[in-house]
């Protein structure tokens, strides 16, 4: 039983991949994630429970985990196409898998080591064949991203095996949504006030041209200033003059007009200032509120193999396979659709082993 929930969970994480991406094309990482995060807690409200206050302080470090793990992943979506990110995140079950069996003694059948191992193979090959998305090098912030979103999910899936023994898992659930509500919050809230500040530091006030026949201007011997709606300045050969201080955009250097569309325009998560409601967020919302308890409750089923689970949800990447291809034209797709195959075959194998 709980290899089937495991599946079902797979299903809506890919559904969820595909629902942030695009929550993402209208607002920025961390109003997407807090919105959907805290719709969730929302839909969970009727089932919080109170408990020991050490169990808070667990989950306490599970949300900080979790938090890190989207944030960074969030980031890495947006930079780089879902196919590529679902690679990525596929290498995940690789660490969960021999740390599942040297740190809580798994022990996994040959049906199930067959399964893990296509599974595995599948998603290496996925990898190779994402290359030629062209992304490894234009990109490279996006891996870095991505890099720390794996290895902070590796530690929160292990650290799910443990608290989960001592838990229920609609209160590991709610509360664990209730903290990373609270941690996300903060974060905008010191996202928004740093902006504020940096709008401050490089806001100044222009200085007010000098008059014509004023002491300043004689001391200066420029030419005075030409009122709005008059033709420019002429020079001896007819080029138009300008004061040293309001040099034309045209002129000034090319980097610094690249670096400041750059700053304002592309920063990650913050090119969008204005929250901008969308219904998508309910989905992404919803998606992952399902995927979650699926998660935990085949967890806590006797028997559940953390390795096996972790293979399985990876199989999400069928799901985001499908709908890259459709929604967002990503291309490559035929080696992918191969890498798919085996992938299938491998979560095949798990089923029947399981």
């Amino acid at each position: 039983m709980w290899s089937i929930m495991a599946v079902m969970s797979a299903v809506l994480l890919g559904l969820y991949d595909v629902a942030k991406k695009k929550a993402l094309q209208k607002n920025g990482v961390l109003a997407v994630l807090l919105v959907a995060t805290a719709l969730s807690t929302l839909f969970l409200a009727p089932f919080f429970r109170l408990g020991p206050a050490g169990d808070y302080l667990k989950l306490g470090l599970k949300a900080v985990l979790v938090t890190v793990s989207w944030i960074s992943g969030m980031i890495g979506l947006k930079l780089l196409p879902i196919t590529t990110v679902s690679t990525i995140k596929g290498s995940r079950p690789v660490f969960v898998v021999l740390l599942s069996i040297i740190i809580y003694g798994e022990h996994l059948n040959w049906m199930q080591w067959s399964g893990i191992a296509l599974a595995l193979l599948a998603l290496y090959l996925l990898g190779r064949t994402s290359r030629a998305d062209g992304t490894v090098q234009a990109r490279r912030t996006g891996f870095i991203w991505m890099g720390v979103s794996v290895v902070t999910g590796v530690a929160s899936a292990l650290y799910d095996k443990h608290i989960i023994t001592g838990m229920e898992p609609l209160f590991v659930q709610c509360w664990t949504n209730l903290f990373i509500t609270a941690i996300l919050a903060v974060c905008v809230l010191v996202q928004r006030l740093s902006a504020g500040a940096s709008a401050s530091r490089n806001f100044r006030f222009a200085p007010s041209p000098p008059q014509a026949g004023s002491p300043r201007l004689s001391e200066m011997n420029c030419p005075p200033v030409v009122p709005q709606g008059t033709s420019a300045l002429r020079g001896g050969h007819g080029r138009p003059q300008f004061l040293e201080t309001e040099a034309p955009l045209a002129n000034r250097p090319a980097e610094e007009n690249i670096q400041s569309d750059v700053s304002e325009n592309n920063t990650p998560g913050s090119s969008r200032n204005h929250f901008q409601w969308d219904w998508m967020l309910v989905v992404v919302a919803v998606l992952i509120t399902g995927a979650d308890a699926l998660y935990f409750f085949s967890l806590k089923e006797p028997g559940a193999l953390l390795s096996v689970i972790s293979v399985i949800r990876r199989a999400s990447v069928l799901v985001t396979f499908v709908f890259g291809a459709i929604l967002f034209k990503e291309g490559n797709l035929r080696a992918k659709g191969l890498n798919m195959l085996l992938m299938a075959a491998g979560v095949v194998l798990l089923l029947l082993g399981s």
